[in-house]
């Protein structure tokens, strides 16, 4: 099997409303995508260090689209990691829990005649999540970063790094808000893909539409 590599080609200051980061871009053997780490504090040989694993989100990070929770989750991320005054947010272009925006646009046609996420994906031929991980691994490692704090839902995500050799030392829970928009969304992240919520649509008054299924 072959062994991909990661290359850091350049990292500069970048300061923000949340205060002064670094962004390091980096190469890799396996694709042409520009994937980015954004931190702030010394991380060599750390410990325990406060992580976010975010995939790609375009519409969500970008244009702010209600239909995710994908650009607020991020924007906490830094909020928190800027606190505690250590941390990096790995920003992976998986767009589309990895079949790209063109597969993701047309898969938000499908959720809006009644499908979700889940369902839409495998009507165009993908897999529920077709994410990977090793290059955040690599990037952890490059950065120097012994164990990691990851703020995340997402068990499989935790499973998964673990898997290529990544300490999670404890999973640091992110609040997600409900709208009407995204609630179908995120139930089926959660009754679906087991994504650890601790709000619920009921607290928010939202009541669930029902979806289509595919056999």
């Amino acid at each position: 099997m072959t062994q991909h590599s990661v290359t850091r080609t350049t990292c500069a200051r970048i300061p923000t409303r949340h205060g002064q980061f670094q962004l390091c871009h980096y190469l890799n053997t396996e694709d042409t995508k520009e994937h980015l780490a954004f931190f702030v504090g010394d991380l060599q040989d750390a410990d325990e260090v406060l992580v976010r694993v975010h995939s790609e989100c375009f519409t969500g990070d970008v244009l702010g689209s209600l239909r995710c929770d994908c650009g607020e989750q991020l924007d906490r991320a830094l909020a928190m990691i800027a606190k505690e005054g250590r941390g990096v947010v790995i920003y992976l272009r998986q767009e589309g829990r990895g079949i790209g925006l063109e597969q993701k646009l047309r898969a938000y046609n499908l959720q809006d005649q009644g499908f979700d996420t889940v369902d839409a994906n495998i009507m165009l031929g993908h897999g529920a999540d077709e994410r990977r991980y090793w290059l955040a691994a690599a990037i952890l490692q490059d950065l120097g970063i012994r164990s990691i704090k990851l703020i995340t839902n997402n068990p499989a995500k935790i499973r998964a790094l673990v898997a290529e050799g990544v300490q999670v030392a404890s999973r640091v829970p992110i609040e997600v808000s409900f709208n009407r928009e995204n609630q179908d969304y995120l139930l089926t992240k959660a009754a679906r893909m087991n994504h650890l919520l601790s709000d619920t649509a009921e607290q928010k008054n939202l009541q669930p539409v029902k979806v289509c299924s595919v056999s």
